[in-house]
């Protein structure tokens, strides 16, 4: 994998497990809580056809991100998409990047 994509998916855990503002499912969805956190720290954050969203890269390429509050949804994982998963029960977020 390339140094860079490395580099950011490093960061988009970072923000993801420690982020700007607590997840309150209450409040917000997780997808909008998760497009907020990003857009904060400086990514560009843009709309995706078969995705939650795409974080879109200097050079033009996307990453693709799916979120969920339920793991069964990750039953077929799919590796064109990295993962954003909130656990109700221990109020913690998880990030699984994609394989590239």
């Amino acid at each position: 994998m390339d140094k860079f994509i490395h580099e950011i998916f490093k960061f988009i855990n970072q923000v993801i497990t420690n982020p700007p503002i607590p997840h309150e499912p209450h409040k917000q969805s997780l997808k909008n809580w998760a497009m907020y956190c990003l857009r904060d720290r400086g990514l560009i954050v843009v709309y995706a056809q078969n995705a939650d969203f795409a974080v879109k890269l200097k050079n033009g390429d996307k990453l693709y991100f799916k979120v969920t509050t339920n793991a069964d949804d990750m039953d077929n994982l799919d590796n064109k998409f990295s993962w954003i998963i909130w656990d109700n029960v221990h109020k913690t977020m998880s990030f699984i990047q994609q394989f590239l």
